[in-house]
């Protein structure tokens, strides 16, 4: 498993094309895989893959607007289909601050990015989240459950804690703003914290009377 990131700060660029996605997630060190069709977001791939391969990933605020947070991705693979579409996934490197919104590149959106508060992104991933794997496993079998789910278990068993929290935030059917405040959280294990909390709410919520099924 990568631990760190092969970049510095200053190797960060100043301006970077935004892929806006409501409920999609990216986090530093996690995988991304994206399915491009939509012939703006194919340009801004192929711009992206002359240069340095990175692409940002933000959730809209509104119909025009843009949440003031983001993630920034590296292309790590790229495929082209036989119906033309592209198929990439990112790998995070930072998350990255909206300073401004630049002018669009060939219908795509692109912002200036301000890295400076998130330079632990680029860091070691950390080794002090020290989840409770009991509570967890039991939180995520009712979740899975109340979503019609399934997982491998092994897999979630045997991942590192770090990984394994990035991986369920980003894959979890949360709401927009629920993805959006593990994104701003301030380290890894809050971040974890606020996931097994997000778990215990949903399912909290579904076990109340108001909640049960109809017939």
């Amino acid at each position: 498993m990568d631990t760190q990131t092969p970049y510095k700060p200053d190797d960060l660029p100043d301006a970077l094309p935004v892929f806006p996605l409501d409920g999609v997630l990216l986090l530093p060190r996690g995988h991304l895989p994206l399915n491009i069709f939509e012939p703006r977001y194919m340009a801004m791939v192929e711009d992206a893959l002359k240069s340095d391969r990175i692409i940002g990933m933000v959730q809209p605020s509104g119909p025009d607007t843009l949440y003031a947070i983001g993630c920034a991705g590296r292309i790590t693979s790229f495929n082209e289909t036989t119906d033309k579409r592209y198929q990439v996934t990112l790998t995070g490197v930072s998350r990255f601050r909206i300073r401004n919104e630049l002018p669009q590149q060939r219908g795509y959106r692109r912002v200036e990015a301000d890295w400076g508060s998130f330079a632990d992104d680029l860091k070691a991933a950390s080794a002090c989240i020290d989840l409770d794997r009991a509570r967890l496993h039991k939180l995520l079998s009712s979740y899975f459950d109340l979503q019609g789910l399934s997982c491998q278990w092994d897999a979630i068993d045997n991942a590192p804690d770090d990984k394994l929290i990035t991986c369920l935030s980003m894959i979890c059917p949360l709401e927009a703003s629920e993805k959006q405040a593990l994104l701003e959280a301030p380290c890894c294990k809050t971040r974890a914290e606020m996931f097994m909390a997000m778990l215990e709410l949903a399912v909290c919520t579904c076990d109340k009377p108001d909640h049960a099924p109809r017939h």
